[in-house]
């Protein structure tokens, strides 16, 4: 197996995408983040914060109704749209035409963090894929479930579950996974036809055809609500950038780990937010690139 370890050497030897001198917000990507609900309006702010912290240049955020109010107050920058909601919390099929109407002009789609209503959002998203078969497709949380009825990709597409998200998407068991996640995540890339990040205190990144990379995180209190809708978030924000799937989720990782490390050392190793890990984006890019 080609195992590739992320240190600050690899990255910069694989600069992300500058941005243009003369360009603007339209040159660095649109993000649509379709996520939140009545119960997690939170996870929304989260993700789109987090793509625009990574340097997308524009944001959209879809969420339920019962929470767009809430997500527009706390992503300023954001375009927000207020989609039709079932009795259960999830999207239904009238909120569609609405999201087809900014598919051509969408770099990436983030779907999934703080999403309820399984019932309804997962053949929400199966019929959503088509319409952004130009875009990356990120898939997180509830998102994710869509390999259960759709095993292999024939579009751009990242999954990020950590282990017992992986433990109930393949229906192994979670310890077996944890032991060897490098391969786990390399097979589950291969017959999902994805990019894979099997997240962890040691992520495994893997590509159906590039072989496997892996990040060790020294900062615990990374396990904490929220943190993995704002790494599904800086993601989205470097693929609509213009990064490759395996590159903005090997950055991703990366910056999400080094975030983490950053408030350690001035907060404690324990109890920072997940709200304050995208602040510390920017510089750690700027320290990193060539």
């Amino acid at each position: 197996m080609n195992c590739r370890i992320v240190d600050d050497a690899l990255l910069r030897d694989w600069p992300l995408p500058e941005a243009q001198e003369d360009g603007d917000k339209e040159s660095r990507g649109r993000v649509l983040v379709l996520a939140g609900s009545r119960e997690m309006p939170g996870a929304a702010v989260l993700a789109g914060t987090a793509a625009l912290r990574a340097g997308a240049g524009k944001l959209v955020i879809a969420t339920p109704q019962s929470a767009a109010q809430t997500v527009a107050a706390g992503v300023p920058e954001a375009r927000v749209i207020a989609l039709p909601e079932g009795s259960d919390g999830g999207p239904t099929f009238f909120g569609l035409p609405l999201l087809q109407a900014i598919a051509r002009n969408t770099a990436c789609l983030l779907v999934g963090p703080g999403m309820i209503g399984h019932e309804s959002t997962v053949p929400f998203v199966h019929m959503l894929l088509p319409l952004f078969k130009n875009a990356t497709v990120l898939l997180d949380a509830l998102a994710m479930d869509l390999v259960r009825t759709v095993p292999r990709f024939e579009q751009p597409v990242i999954l990020t579950p950590h282990a017992g998200e992986m433990a109930h998407l393949t229906g192994n068991v979670k310890e077996d996974l944890q032991e060897l996640p490098a391969e786990v995540a390399q097979r589950q890339a291969q017959q999902w036809n994805a990019t894979v990040v099997l997240k962890g205190a040691t992520s495994c990144i893997a590509t159906p055809t590039s072989g496997v990379w892996t990040h060790q995180s020294h900062a615990p209190g990374l396990g904490t609500s929220g943190s993995g809708d704002v790494l599904a978030g800086l993601i989205a924000g470097l693929a609509a950038r213009g990064a490759s799937p395996e590159q903005a989720t090997v950055w991703g990782v990366a910056l999400h780990a080094r975030a983490g490390e950053a408030l350690a050392k001035r907060q404690g190793t324990l109890g920072f937010l997940a709200r304050e890990l995208s602040a510390e984006v920017p510089g750690l890019m700027q320290k990193l690139a060539p």
